[in-house]
């Protein structure tokens, strides 16, 4: 069953379309990749299905209920939750602060914010050794993991994922896609964006090749990672 569907969206930035006549869904509890080079239109997509830029034309429905339109703030409090690249914390305030900053998203997750503190905490140690320390002054790889915390504490029924290994170790970036791994089998509809294309692909069960704001192949993680057109292109393999 969709959880997401999105039906012949166009978007861009004023009279520029990035987006062009682009359709996909994301079943409930299913993780998707969407694969494609820079300026495809990933992020575009990820920020107008948050609502930060406005959809020219199209649908983006979250259980049937239609998003266009919404302001951000609403379609968080709906459930869908964006971890945005390059983390976007607010630097001076407390991790602490951080996290709680993300279960204002709707009265339900404020009310049940110190069990999923408790959550974000298993799933990263280090953040819970840092809660007083100002967000500004950690690593970029503990940054990442409290923004991915932050946006847990929304309670999301559908996560998008922005670049996360962007700037991290391989360590960091194994301890990010673990994380992301363990989020996704507790149930969280997971909709994610990845430079390290095999890595995601391997997250997912489902997978979209995007070009020039167009869905232009579809199929499940393994027969996208195999399809040779993605492997010339995308993993420089002939």
């Amino acid at each position: 069953m969709a959880l997401l569907e999105i039906s012949n969206l166009v978007a861009g930035y004023g009279a520029v379309s990035v987006l062009r006549d682009l359709s996909l869904q994301v079943d409930e509890h299913e993780a998707v990749a969407l694969v494609g080079a820079n300026a495809a239109g990933k992020t575009t997509l990820l920020r107008t299905i948050s609502g930060i830029i406005p959809a020219k034309s199209g649908s983006i429905k979250l259980a049937g209920r239609e998003l266009i339109g919404l302001p951000s703030h609403e379609i968080a409090a709906a459930g869908v939750i964006q971890v945005a690249e390059g983390r976007q914390l607010f630097p001076e305030m407390s991790v602490l602060e951080n996290l709680e900053l993300g279960a204002m998203a709707s009265a339900d997750a404020w009310t049940g914010r110190a069990a999923m503190i408790e959550r974000v905490i298993a799933l990263f140690p280090r953040v819970g050794e840092r809660l007083t320390q100002p967000a500004g002054t950690m690593s970029g790889g503990e940054q990442q993991q409290v923004a991915i915390g932050r946006a847990l504490m929304a309670r999301p029924a559908v996560l998008l994922v922005d670049e996360p290994s962007a700037g991290l170790s391989p360590v960091l970036v194994q301890t990010v896609f673990r994380a992301l791994r363990e989020i996704h089998a507790a149930g969280t509809t997971i909709l994610l964006v990845e430079q390290n294309v095999p890595l995601s692909l391997r997250l997912a069960e489902r997978a979209y090749v995007i070009e020039l704001g167009r869905v232009v192949l579809a199929g499940t993680g393994a027969e996208i990672l195999a399809n040779p057109h993605v492997q010339a292109a995308y993993l420089g393999r002939s």
